[in-house]
């Protein structure tokens, strides 16, 4: 099978595929640049299957490395650009790169780090300008590289995401059900290092469609862009969402976004209300939700016409995608009764690299068909789903998945603390806010602001405490397993943010 963007290049050469600014770039163009920047990454010494990171904000050679590392038949692994040196350390040795593919402004930090083969910007430039941009030989969609993208869990420890291979079948489903048309103009309003605007800019291409690159989040900047190319699609978290309505009427009315057609929100539960004050604000006919992850893929989808009719509800499973809800001890739950929701799925995960008895622990007793990432669900009588609990300790503030543990081990390294429990706490403007509970060793002092200078010293900025609290004893089981929802009830009960 020859490469989708090869196709699109011979089929529809001056379609755009890229636009950035003022700046634009064909499908000619942008395969004759990925074609060459391929064969520079070929030219380092790089084979098949060999792991590349790469970090920067959203760009056009994000976009364009994408294509690269695939026909280089690379394993690319997204790094977040607001992780600190440490963090991005461990990615970069855990995951066994050999090379690393970055904005110039991270040059310095990463060969600092040790890093291998540094490729800012500019050298891919030079790689092509100097090499030739016809396609290259032995290029087969089904057996090129694939991602490992980072994702952390109960330890704390970031664990990557392997996935080589991806469904036909299942992506045309996914396409269909959306409602995504050939040719339709896709607006980046999240992180292109994050699963879900990655894999939705890349789906856009195999779309033959055009990528709008929006660099930074800016609401206003976003409604221009919409009114500007006219566009159709975006992938979107729910803080971005709430930024949008929470644009003056006087700004908001300067633009038509009447082009959008599939707006899809995920990263986290969008909130009842703003799913209305969105249909309200920007109309009806486009807003969807997905319920998935970066290991097991989008599972259910529930759509514009059953927003309003199913509060909470993330959707239903499409495409053939099988879910069962298991309880405690082992049976299947009832219709509205809770259980640990286990997908059967062609787009789950490989593995997690070099962690196969994390891997095994998504298993429905060994059964690599069945998976999870421990989300509780219950289905009520139309076959909707509703996620009832999260990841049990995960926090998700704008959009970005934190994990306690990891914060936790840092403040624990603090030779006043005794115990430490971190939580998220509701937030108007983030969904969740991250929150510390601490106890001190007897005779021991440390204030909220000599933890908080130790978390940033540590951790990317989004994930240092806003909040610090101080107790004289954390509520833990007889095995010493921290009751983090007897913390969390505390401070949800009384929330209203959810139906």
């Amino acid at each position: 099978m020859p490469d989708v963007l090869d196709v699109f290049a011979q089929a529809q050469p001056d379609h755009v595929a890229v636009i950035q600014g003022d700046e634009t770039w064909t499908y000619a163009e942008h395969n004759a640049r990925a074609n060459a920047f391929a064969r520079g990454l070929i030219a380092l010494g790089l084979r098949p299957g060999d792991r590349a990171v790469w970090i920067g904000p959203n760009h056009e050679k994000i976009v364009l490395w994408g294509h690269a590392a695939r026909k280089a038949k690379l394993i690319s692994v997204p790094l977040s650009y607001r992780f600190t040196p440490d963090e991005m350390s461990y990615i970069i040795t855990n995951s066994d790169c050999r090379m690393v593919f970055c904005d110039p402004a991270y040059r310095d930090t990463l060969e600092s780090l040790g890093a291998p083969n540094v490729v800012d910007y500019d050298r891919a430039e030079e790689f092509i300008s100097s090499k030739s941009g016809a396609p290259l030989d032995d290029v087969d969609d089904q057996t090129l590289g694939g991602s490992m993208i980072y994702t952390s869990g109960t330890t704390g420890k970031p664990k990557g995401a392997v996935r080589t291979t991806q469904d036909p079948t299942l992506a045309a489903a996914l396409i269909a059900e959306l409602r995504f048309r050939p040719g339709q103009t896709h607006i980046t309003t999240g992180p292109l290092y994050h699963s879900g605007p990655g894999a939705f800019s890349a789906l856009t291409h195999v779309m033959g469609g055009t990528i709008v690159v929006l660099q930074k989040f800016d609401p206003a900047e976003w409604l221009r862009l919409v009114d500007q190319h006219k566009v159709n699609t975006t992938f979107t978290a729910p803080t971005q969402l709430k930024r949008l309505v929470n644009v003056d009427e006087a700004t908001r009315k300067r633009y038509d976004v009447s082009s959008l057609s599939t707006v899809i929100a995920n990263a986290a539960p969008v909130p009842f209300a703003l799913k209305k004050q969105w249909i309200e604000t920007f109309g009806d006919g486009h807003l969807f939700e997905v319920y998935g992850s970066t290991e097991l893929g989008v599972d259910t989808i529930i759509k514009p016409e059953d927003q309003l009719r199913k509060p909470g509800s993330c959707g239903q499973p499409y495409g053939g995608i099988e879910i069962r809800l298991i309880k405690e001890d082992g049976t299947d739950a009832d219709l509205n009764e809770p259980g640990v929701m286990w997908i059967k799925s062609p787009s789950v995960f490989d593995e997690y690299y070099k962690a196969p008895e994390k891997t095994e622990e998504t298993m429905l007793d060994g059964d690599p068909r069945w998976r999870t990432v421990g989300d509780i669900a219950y289905r009520d009588d139309e076959g909707f789903y509703y996620i009832c609990d999260r990841r049990s300790d995960m926090i998700i503030s704008g959009g970005m998945n934190i994990y306690p543990a990891e914060i936790e081990a840092v403040l624990h390294s603090h030779p006043a603390v005794m115990d430490a429990g971190v939580i998220g706490v509701p937030s108007e403007e983030w969904g969740e806010s991250v929150h510390a509970i601490v106890q001190l060793k007897p005779g021991q002092t440390a204030t909220a602001d000599d933890l908080g200078a130790l978390a940033r010293e540590h951790l990317a900025g989004y994930k240092v405490p806003r909040s610090f609290e101080f107790r004289t004893e954390l509520p833990r089981t007889e095995s010493g397993k921290l009751l983090k929802r007897v913390l969390r009830d505390e401070y949800w009960k009384d929330s209203k943010q959810r139906v």
